[in-house]
Parts: structure tokens; C-alpha cells; sequence
């Protein structure tokens, strides 16, 4: 192809395209706008601008631990870690399935870091469900996330963050609605900010978050043990008296315990950003799960050291119960570290979730804006502009926590498909380098569990179950239209191409490893 010299280009993967200024969208006119910003940021003494435009591998071991125990410790060990004991009855009990869900937990996270050592690249169960079983599949798992998973996840955050900011200012009434959205909003805007104008500086601001509530959970800790050196151990004599040991109640338990440790798999959405994610993927996994699982017992453990059962269930905060009782001075601070808890679930989820979208907009799944990175910040920002416009927009429902139960259906049908994709991947592709290869016998016995988990789910949330399965199936309309359908006609292709040059030049975002020239 003839190219006169100087005209504004990119490059990508090692080509030169004059019309290609965006994935999928046939886009000069975005690349020369960004080839022109870029000048003028050279000419202003910008030199750190740069000009290969590609996610940078920063995110170390320590923040890679700060994020994934930042997502999976939210307000529930501090509000109503009781789903438990309401089923098993007793402290003895209780505690055992704590453990015992920790350590099922760590298991899956480790099928996913071998997952992730054996395919680094950033999408996680998106890309292994993809590699797997095909495009239509992998979709619908994407799918899922983009419309249930992520936006309602952050949109609940979000509204608990304001519960607990603005509770202490209305002691004797609930905070006005208008009051709650109009925070979580704010909250919801800032953290995206952050995200969009650096990547290190959310992950450093993650640690910091990640640090703040295993602080918090530590004080809890120090006290119920203090509580316990002094005698009060009266809850912990004959621990498992009246204890329900029918499998019905063990089950749903394990059902609730399990959601308590949410959030382990989201490291793998960021496999490209990771430094050395050969070795830090499996190394954050562990430690991670290690940590959480550790603090939710001992931190349950020092609950039942001042609470009664009886006490625990009938509590709205446990958290704020136990501080009423213990050091009342505490009952006002409480609500605020409860807030900063969520917070870093709120980023952490931002920060992996963008960079799912990201690979699916990259694999032509999801429209070719979200996959382009800022040329200055090297942040995926279109993406994380969806995830905000997403999560206002569910911040509108006035059902937002009945929408919080199709979740769980989605994840659970999410694990079923990547563990078969597991077994599968290892009878298709025997040769693929696997850097952790675990016994075959560890994915089959936790396939056979996800099932199990998947049925509870319908069993336990029959109309939300059903009301998940058509959010799913709205995907196969979609992917119809906007995947499969590549020949559309001229018309509409010009003006998507029209659109996507506008959003480009708006957002100052090229494709990733993708190289404006003459500058």
C-alpha cells in the first residue's frame, strides 16, 4: 500500500496501517487526532509521553495481595458474617465450616493459577472459557460480568459505602435516599479518576485500603482476645452442642461461606500487568487466601469471645455491636472503617474488572473503544468510563440488592464452565506449557463441587436463578448482531466508524501496542 511520508499513522504488532486507527473500526481521522495531540504535548516539553501505547507490567507481588484481599474482604465480615451460624447452629460448627471454606476456596484459586501461568493473559475466565469451548461461550461468560457481575457488584458497594459514611450523621433515622446515591455516585466517579489517571497509583492506593481494614480487623481480633485472657470462654465450652449436622444445612453453610470469600479469581483479569505472572499469579493466590482465611476465623473467633450467638444473629453491624460492648468510644469509628472496607473492594473491583472488558473488546466481543488505552496515562480509560456509565446507571434501581442475587447465579455458572474448560484444555492440549500443573483429580473434584453450588444456588434463589438465566440468554440476540454479523451494511458501518473517531479523539486513546509516528 502507497503511504505518503508523514502522514499520521499507527502501528501495531509490528504493521502499518493508514486506516486502521482503532480495532474493527477503519479509523484515520482518530489516529491523526492523537498523532496531532501528541505533537503538541512533545512541543510543550511533554517528553514522557509515550509513543508505543501499551499497558505497562508494574502491579508487583505485594499489590497484587493488596488487590485480590482488598476485593474479597468487603463489609461482610463487619456487618454479617452470621450466614454460617444460622445454618450450623453452633460456634464449634461455625467455625469448622469457616475453615473448611477457606480451604475449598484456596483450591479453586489454584486451578485458576494454573490456568493463568499456562495462558498470561489478562481476561481470566473469560479467555480460558474462550480457548475452551469457542467464541459463543467465552461471550456469554463475558457477558455475564458485563451485565450482572461488575456493574451490580460495584453499584451495591458503592451504596453500603454511603450507609455506613453517612449513618453516623442520622443516628435516629435511615440517610435520605437521594443523600445515599448522590455519595455513592461521588464515590463511585473518584475511584474511576484514579484508576483512569494511573495504574500504580491505584495499586499503591489498594495496599493502602487493603492495610487500613486488615488494621481494623486486627484491633477486632486483639480484643476478643483480650476478652478471652480474662475468662470469657463461656461460649467456647461444649462448642457443638446443638449443632445441625444434616447435610441440607451443611450445604447451604458451604453456600454462604463460600460467597464470603468472593473476589479470588479477579487477579487474573490483570495477568499482562503483573510483573513475572509465572511466579507472583500462584504466589498472590496463596498468600492471599492464606491471609483471608486466617482473619475471617480468628475475627469470627473473636466475635463469638464477647457475642452470644443469639446476639450475632439479632445484630444489623456485628462489627459495631461488638465495639458497643467491648470500648463504646469505638461505635462511631466503626461505621467509617466499615466504609473504608468497602471502598477498596470498589477500587480493586474497578481495577481487575477494566482490563476483563478490555481483552473482550480486544477479541472483538465487545465494541473497539473499550479495548484503546490513554496515550499519556496508559490506562485502559474507555473501559473504565463503562464501567462508571454501568454502575450509575444501576445505582438508579430501586430493587439494586434483589439484583445482587443474580450474582451468585452468574459466578456459579461461570466456575462450572472453567473448570470443564480445565479438564478439557488438559485432553486437547496436552502440550501447552504448564508451569503449575496440579493432579487432574483436584479440577474433576471441583467441578463436581461447582455443580453442586450451582444447584444450591437455584435451590436456595429459585426466581432469581430463573431471572439470571434470561439476562444470559439476552446475549445470544447480541452476539448475533454485533459479533456474528460481520457484513452489515455500508451505512451502519460508517457511522459506527464516525462514532468510534468521536470517542476517540474525546478519550485521546489509540489501540493497544499500537504506535502514532511522525511525532
Amino acid at each position: 500500500m502507497h503511504q505518503e511520508v508523514g502522514q499520521p499513522t499507527c502501528r501495531r504488532n509490528g504493521t502499518t496501517s493508514s486506516d486502521s486507527g482503532c480495532v474493527n473500526t477503519n479509523n484515520t481521522n482518530g489516529c491523526r487526532a492523537v498523532t496531532n495531540d501528541l505533537k503538541a504535548l512533545k512541543s510543550n516539553g511533554e517528553d514522557k509521553v509515550e509513543t508505543v501505547v501499551k499497558l505497562k507490567k508494574q502491579i508487583s507481588l505485594l499489590q497484587s495481595v493488596a488487590i485480590i484481599v482488598g476485593i474479597i474482604i468487603g463489609s461482610g465480615i463487619f456487618v454479617s458474617p452470621v450466614g454460617i451460624l444460622t445454618n450450623v447452629k453452633s460456634v464449634g460448627m461455625s467455625c469448622v465450616m469457616w475453615a473448611v471454606c477457606g480451604l475449598f476456596s484456596g483450591l479453586c484459586a489454584l486451578c485458576y493459577a494454573e490456568l493463568g501461568a499456562s495462558i498470561p493473559q489478562s481476561g481470566g475466565e473469560y479467555i480460558y472459557i474462550k480457548r475452551a469451548f469457542g467464541d459463543f461461550p467465552g461471550f456469554l461468560c463475558l457477558w455475564i460480568n458485563f451485565i450482572i457481575i461488575c456493574p451490580v457488584g460495584i453499584a451495591a458497594s458503592s451504596l453500603i459505602f454511603a450507609t455506613y459514611v453517612l449513618k453516623p450523621l442520622f443516628p435516629d433515622c435511615e440517610p435520605p435516599a437521594s443523600a445515599l446515591r448522590l455519595l455513592a455516585a461521588l464515590i463511585v466517579t473518584l475511584l474511576v479518576s484514579l484508576n483512569c489517571v494511573n495504574v500504580n497509583w491505584s495499586a499503591k492506593f489498594q495496599v493502602v485500603i487493603t492495610s487500613c481494614k486488615l488494621c481494623a480487623l486486627f484491633m477486632i481480633i486483639i480484643i476478643g482476645f483480650i476478652w478471652i485472657g480474662k475468662g470469657d470462654v463461656d461460649n467456647f465450652k461444649d462448642s457443638f452442642t446443638d449443632s445441625d449436622f444434616s447435610a441440607g444445612s451443611i450445604a447451604i453453610a458451604f453456600y454462604s461461606g463460600f460467597w464470603a470469600f468472593g473476589g479470588w479469581s479477579y487477579l487474573n483479569f490483570l495477568t499482562e500487568e503483573l510483573i513475572e505472572p509465572h511466579k507472583n499469579l500462584p504466589r498472590a493466590i496463596v498468600i492471599s487466601i492464606t491471609i483471608v482465611t486466617v482473619v475471617y476465623l480468628v475475627a469470627n473467633i473473636a466475635y463469638f469471645a464477647v457475642l452470644t450467638p443469639s446476639e450475632m444473629l439479632a445484630s444489623s453491624a456485628v462489627a459495631v455491636t461488638f465495639s458497643d460492648q467491648t470500648f463504646p468510644l469505638l461505635s462511631s469509628v466503626t461505621p467509617v472503617l466499615i466504609a473504608v472496607s468497602v471502598m477498596g473492594s470498589i477500587n480493586g473491583n474497578s481495577l481487575s474488572m477494566s482490563r476483563l472488558f478490555m481483552t473482550g473488546a480486544e477479541q472483538n466481543h465487545l465494541p473497539g473503544i473499550i479495548s484503546m488505552i490513554h496515550v499519556k496515562q496508559l490506562t485502559p480509560a474507555p473501559s473504565l468510563v463503562v464501567i462508571m456509565a454501568l454502575t450509575l446507571l444501576m445505582q438508579s434501581f430501586e430493587e439494586i440488592f434483589y439484583l445482587i442475587e443474580l450474582m451468585g447465579f452468574g459466578f456459579s455458572v461461570v466456575l462450572t464452565c472453567v473448570f470443564a474448560g480445565q479438564i478439557y484444555l488438559r485432553y486437547r492440549e496436552p502440550e501447552l506449557a504448564r508451569p503449575i500443573k496440579l493432579p487432574i483429580a483436584l479440577p474433576v473434584c471441583l467441578l463436581g463441587a461447582s455443580l453442586v453450588i450451582l444447584a444450591l444456588t437455584v435451590y436456595q434463589k429459585p426466581n432469581e436463578s430463573l431471572l439470571g438465566i434470561l439476562f444470559i440468554a439476552t446475549g445470544a440476540p447480541v452476539y448475533v448482531v454485533f459479533v456474528y454479523w460481520e457484513n452489515k451494511p455500508q451505512l451502519v458501518q460508517r457511522k459506527i466508524r464516525s462514532f468510534m473517531v468521536l470517542l476517540q479523539k474525546m478519550l485521546f486513546v489509540c489501540p493497544s501496542d499500537a504506535k502514532p509516528v511522525q511525532l
